[in-house]
């Protein structure tokens, strides 16, 4: 305890007093804003400034030209083409997703992983458009279940 105070009351005491020279000595000009390295200024011209000589100009700053002109009509957006079923969705026979997948003898259960994850960035059905889902979800049922046989016969 210093001067009767705790340590903790005279470390406040001492910011204190030190926040109020510093204060003091980098009180602002009245024209300036804190933290900016310049002040506001405008435009003056013969003592006037020129946004007070175009008062009912200011409105037709901030507004569209051509809007100002008339009502613009926006033209209607051109309706979405349909969609066009890719051509590997139309293999779901598991002959052909079998050869598709090319799984041999010499595969290990890292070539079938990538072979898997090959064919769902091409097939899954979250990445293709709504109608050709049902064939997806096919072809990714048949390749899953024949890559998942194929790491059964290796794990004999």
């Amino acid at each position: 305890m210093l001067f009767g105070q705790s340590v903790f009351q005279s470390v406040l005491e001492r910011l204190k007093a030190e926040d109020e020279t510093a204060e003091e000595a980098d009180a602002p000009a009245s024209h300036r804003v804190a933290g900016l390295g310049t002040g506001f200024a405008f435009d003056v011209m013969e003592g006037v400034s020129v946004a007070s000589q175009r008062i009912g100009e200011a409105y037709f700053d901030n507004l569209d030209l051509d809007a100002a002109a008339g009502f613009v009509e926006k033209p209607a957006p051109l309706p979405e083409p349909e969609p066009a079923m890719p051509d590997h969705l139309t293999r779901t026979a598991p002959q052909e997703v079998a050869a598709e997948l090319a799984i041999s003898a010499a595969d290990t259960p890292l070539t079938l992983s990538e072979k898997r994850r090959a064919f769902a960035r091409a097939n899954h059905p979250d990445g293709i458009a709504l109608p050709f889902r049902d064939n997806a979800t096919k072809r990714m049922m048949l390749a899953n279940l024949l890559i998942d046989e194929a790491l059964r016969r290796l794990g004999r």
